[in-house]
């Protein structure tokens, strides 16, 4: 039987004393799945945990989080599938939650073996950032491919006449990272000459571990450092101070989307500021957000200035993500210069790839575009017939299917401003009264 050192013991104590405690209940609440994480308080928890529903694929109908202003944190969720149903494998939830939360276990006392290769699983990332225009993804992948850079992963956003896109590379031919700095240097000329942008254009970045970069938030970290004027923007965000409590409410009212907690949620973290209680609720295709902040200084909202940012933050970050355009699925057998064909195909039915998301599983390409017209218009129909036959009935097809009512980014944009909550409402409604975290009304 091993036995560990004093120290290590109550190393391994005050680790379980800060392990996240999370429950996943289906009993509790007849329309969804109710997840509630209790857990020490650490900057970016929250994020984290909003990061892991986000992964699995749920939908966030409600919600509530409170903490002590600084030692602990308590988060309800109630979540449902894309179709508004309760969670199947609400075990497998469970254990998501649980492993993006936990504190790392104590060390083995033997050290581990040495791995297979060094290089396993690592991979070459690729930043880009640029003004958009059409065509613009079929020259970078008909450049990668050029340059013998096979494409594994990639996600790509276009938003205010801007484009940010993270592309995982490897060697054609080995397979390996591309780390000679030579192939570097040409790789990274070779597209800052199409972005046409400069030193920032391009950067490249050799991961040991490809999974751990969470691409959503660093697209928003990229077009947020872009530093470019975004489009104009109709989605309600107001910020309010509340000077007895020495907080800063953050209020968004908008329709309801896939990710959209998570959009809001990471822009404020990586904004430096800390969400000590809130409050988030649905109604059919509308959300509405209601978030008490302070910066990790400790500190309120201080100047109109600060303020217009945060606003103009979180207004463009939920607004990147909705998707313009017809949602097109490709599922087909990989191959080299796969994408670079593509890309052509519609570069040359003048569409243009507004959003794009790039997975490769095994020898399997399972690819989603959205496309519009060369002037950001919908798509003609008979050139969307056209693409398809062009590449494939068999591997290309339209995605009719939508989110249901709950999830839907359809909906009367005058209902954009409606809504926002009055200040004070989450001491109200949520926080005098913490039985209401197990009603589902």
């Amino acid at each position: 039987m091993e036995r560990y050192h004093p120290s290590e013991v109550y190393e391994l104590f005050v680790r379980h004393m800060n392990t996240p405690r999370v429950v996943v209940d289906n009993g509790d609440c007849p329309t969804a799945t109710l997840v509630q994480v209790h857990s020490a308080w650490k900057h970016g928890v929250l994020l984290e945990a909003v990061a892991a529903l986000s992964d699995h694929g749920v939908c966030v109908r409600k919600g509530y989080i409170s903490s002590d202003d600084g030692r602990w944190f308590m988060d309800v969720f109630h979540v449902t599938d894309a179709a508004g149903r309760k969670v199947a494998d609400a075990d497998a939830l469970l254990a998501r939650l649980e492993s993006s939360l936990s504190a790392d276990a104590l060390p083995p006392r033997t050290p581990p073996a040495a791995a297979a290769s060094p290089a396993a699983g690592a991979h070459t990332l690729l930043e880009l950032v640029g003004a958009d225009r059409p065509g613009l993804l079929s020259e970078v992948f008909a450049v990668l491919h050029d340059l013998r850079c096979g494409i594994v992963d990639a996600r790509a956003w276009t938003h205010g006449g801007r484009v940010a896109a993270l592309v995982f590379v490897r060697d054609e031919e080995t397979g390996a990272p591309i780390d000679d700095a030579a192939r570097v240097r040409r790789v990274e000329s070779r597209l800052r000459h199409v972005l046409r942008g400069g030193a920032r254009g391009a950067r490249t970045v050799v991961l040991a571990d490809a999974a751990a970069v969470n691409m959503d938030r660093r697209l928003h970290q990229l077009l947020d450092e872009d530093g470019k004027a975004e489009a104009p923007s109709t989605t309600a965000v107001a910020v309010q101070d509340w000077g007895e409590r020495g907080y800063s409410v953050v209020t968004v009212s908008c329709r309801d989307r896939p990710k959209l907690l998570f959009d809001v949620v990471c822009t404020l973290t990586d904004l430096d500021y800390v969400v000590y209680h809130g409050t988030f609720d649905t109604d059919g295709d509308h959300a509405q957000q209601e978030f008490y902040i302070r910066r990790l200084d400790g500190r309120p909202i201080s100047s109109a200035a600060e303020r217009r940012r945060v606003i103009q933050c979180l207004q463009a970050a939920i607004e990147r993500r909705a998707s313009e355009g017809v949602r097109l699925e490709l599922r087909i057998t990989d191959r080299r210069g796969l994408l670079a064909y593509v890309t052509r195909v519609f570069r040359e039915n003048s569409l243009s790839v507004t959003h794009a998301e790039i997975n490769t599983r095994g020898d399997m390409a399972m690819n989603v575009f959205h496309v519009t017209d060369a002037a950001g218009r919908p798509a003609d129909p008979k050139t969307i017939d056209d693409v398809i036959q062009k590449i494939g009935t068999e591997s290309l097809r339209v995605d009719e299917e939508r989110w249901p009512r709950l999830c839907s980014t359809e909906g009367d944009a005058s209902r954009g401003g409606a809504g926002i909550f009055s200040l004070g409402s989450l001491v109200k409604k949520n926080l005098v009264s913490l039985g209401l975290i197990r009603s589902c009304s």
